[in-house]
């Protein structure tokens, strides 16, 4: 059972941590975007800075989450926790960012 659990831990985990990155990866592709358009994309070069410590916490503690899977069932326990609660919150502001910017040329 334990061992279940711990599987289904890790997997929580992992996806929270690829959410997690998607999102990173979504502002590195604002950010080049914005850097090519020179002063144009100053708003969005802007928005995108302030939006990293977002980004990287998510990641860091999805990161962290997936290292806690690999103990015994407390740890487990907090794994998925913290992997979920990391990969929600990363969804929500991924959705955030994408809808500032859906629709715009």
């Amino acid at each position: 059972m334990g061992d279940v659990f711990g599987l289904v831990a890790f997997l929580v985990a992992l996806a929270g941590l690829l959410v997690a990155l998607g999102h990173v990866g979504y502002l590195a592709m604002l950010n080049s975007a914005a850097a090519k358009r020179g002063v144009a994309g100053g708003a969005t070069a802007d928005y995108v800075s302030g939006r990293w410590k977002v980004a990287g916490g998510t990641a860091a503690a999805a990161a962290f989450a997936l290292l806690l899977t690999s103990g015994g069932l407390p740890l487990d326990v907090l794994g998925l926790l913290v992997g979920g609660g990391a990969g929600v919150l990363a969804k929500g502001a991924l959705d955030q960012t994408r809808g500032r910017f859906r629709g715009q040329v």
